[in-house]
């Protein structure tokens, strides 16, 4: 069995070359590799060396996530997140392979306080959400085997992410303003690897039993429970000091969105009901303190 990884260089791309490895060759490509072969602003050589490699699974972790960003260069989004993925997903349709793609909370319009499954009514409220919700569209199109996992406020212990900059800020100045009123679920970037490769798994034993439906399609995966910006840190400053870190914060003021403006738009509410995924795929998933609370321990 093939599997490729596009965007392996990624938090996700990185923990799936962990999470894979186990099912069978892995391949791992990413925007560096041999000219053009994961270079997404280059679909034509994506599609040439997907066709090439003739994986039995391919795995879509690369995107421009680059949210503030994106706004000043919408082409340039729009060919990563949408155009290249849509490529792909023909390559997967020719072939027959199963194409796994990661998408986000940003399609949605962050309105209202309760958490959105899959058949709730998008509307992206920027660059980033409407490239990445046509993204899916054009995957759906291809009539691909696919599986689509929607995720937000994605973190690793490899690279940067919001507790890191939290930490280095506490322990440089005594005040911090956090948002208080954007609500979502961190999610892990290895909870995110896990699942995928569960999922792979099913796909595998599946397709060598004829008498056995895989269940195919869009699904919500975000770790249990939610939080906010502002608790979230404070949750991050508590497992330091009792760590034995000394941190220089002494007051952490809640500060509205507004308050903090930025080129794009954030979603207020970025929960994401994933009953659909954990019924499909007999998971529980944990809550959002466990991995935040495994990776502090990693990286502290």
């Amino acid at each position: 069995m093939k599997l490729v990884i596009l965007g392996c260089g990624g938090q996700v791309g990185w923990e799936l070359q962990r999470a894979l490895a186990p099912l069978g060759e892995v391949i791992a490509l990413d925007h560096d590799s041999a000219p053009h072969c994961g270079d997404f602003t280059q679909p034509e050589g994506v599609v040439a060396t997907l066709r090439a490699l003739q994986p039995d699974v391919i795995v879509n972790a690369a995107a421009h996530t680059a949210v503030d960003k994106a706004e000043g260069e919408p082409a340039l989004a729009r060919l990563i997140n949408a155009t290249t993925p849509g490529a792909i997903a023909r390559v997967a349709g020719e072939s027959g392979a199963l194409l796994v793609h990661y998408s986000t909370d940003y399609v949605f319009d962050g309105s209202g306080d309760a958490p959105r499954d899959e058949s709730a009514p998008t509307g992206p409220l920027g660059v980033y959400g409407q490239t990445k919700l046509e993204g899916e569209h054009l995957i759906q199109a291809s009539g691909c085997r696919q599986l689509i996992f929607r995720t937000s406020w994605v973190y690793a212990a490899r690279g940067a992410n919001f507790a890191r900059t939290m930490l280095r800020l506490a322990g440089e100045r005594e005040q911090l303003r956090i948002i208080h009123d954007q609500v979502g679920a961190p999610t892990g970037a290895d909870l995110l690897a896990d699942v995928t490769a569960h999922a792979v798994k099913r796909y595998l034993e599946a397709a060598g039993d004829a008498s056995r439906a895989f269940p195919y399609g869009l699904y919500h995966l975000v770790a249990s429970g939610e939080t906010s910006w502002f608790d979230y840190a404070q949750f991050v400053f508590a497992q330091a000091r009792a760590a034995g870190h000394e941190l220089a914060v002494r007051e952490v003021v809640p500060i509205p969105t507004h308050d903090y403006p930025t080129p794009a738009a954030r979603p207020l509410n970025s929960r994401l009901a994933t009953h659909k995924l954990q019924q499909a795929f007999g998971l529980r998933l944990p809550p959002w303190q466990q991995g935040v609370a495994r990776m502090l321990a990693e990286i502290l």
